[in-house]
């Protein structure tokens, strides 16, 4: 499987049926996996929830313009944006590019030419050892602070996502109180190691929510607590 494969996820975002659906089709054929939304003002959701690998953003769009879509994208990511538009004046191409998109393709355009440049934007922008693999249950991936579950995204709090990664990282270990405390905190405050118990007990939780026929996390007596289920795929 090359590196430029179903391992990156393409955000469309264009309200034309066709257009749209064009781009699906091309995207795929390509090996990326795609989403497609068609309003404005469900992109700054999504994107926050699932991290899409790069956007393509139309500028005419309800509910929200790709402008203000762009603008309010960059207040808290990096992710690649490439603006589509109609509107060819010098103006609007450096307007796009001066509020954080990396290009600006105009229509109408090549959907082969679509693909080349998210192809060349994602090597520029990501080296192959940054993105997760798909195998297994349970993805983790540093880099964009993100877990998954069977493709279902986990919102976990910093303190959460650190128990997860450190204890799925060695299933069948049994961690103690204290082994977990020290990796928790960059600044290493004291803390009450009862504390652990608290944030373990949210976090199995959040997974058997996801899989509430599948014990992630089982309590030792005594000792600590030893990560159950498969191994992850950890970045």
């Amino acid at each position: 499987m090359s590196i430029y494969s179903t391992q990156y996820t393409v955000l469309i975002v264009e309200d034309e049926p066709k257009l749209g659906q064009l781009l699906v089709d091309y995207l795929q054929s390509a090996d990326y996996q795609t989403e497609w939304l068609k309003r404005g003002d469900e992109v700054i959701d999504h994107v926050q929830r699932y991290q899409p690998h790069i956007i393509l953003l139309d500028l005419m769009l309800p509910g929200l313009d790709g402008l203000s879509v762009c603008r309010e994208i960059r207040k808290f990511s990096d992710i690649p944006i490439v603006i589509m538009t109609a509107k060819t004046e010098e103006i609007d191409r450096l307007l796009g590019l001066e509020i954080g998109a990396d290009d600006y393709i105009c229509k109408p355009y090549s959907p082969r030419e679509m693909v080349a440049r998210v192809k060349t934007i994602l090597r520029r922008c990501y080296r192959p050892q940054d993105i997760v693999s798909e195998q297994g249950a349970l993805t983790i991936d540093e880099n964009h602070f993100q877990a998954r579950h069977l493709e279902r995204a986990l919102e976990l709090t910093p303190v959460e996502f650190r128990l997860l990664k450190i204890m799925s990282s060695q299933p069948g270990r049994v961690f103690s109180r204290d082994q977990l405390l020290n990796n928790l905190y960059d600044d290493h405050r004291i803390v009450n190691d009862r504390t652990i118990d608290s944030h373990i007990k949210n976090l199995r939780r959040k997974l058997e929510q996801l899989d509430e026929d599948k014990s992630f996390i089982r309590s030792i007596y005594g000792l600590g607590y030893r990560w159950e289920a498969e191994i992850c795929r950890l970045m």
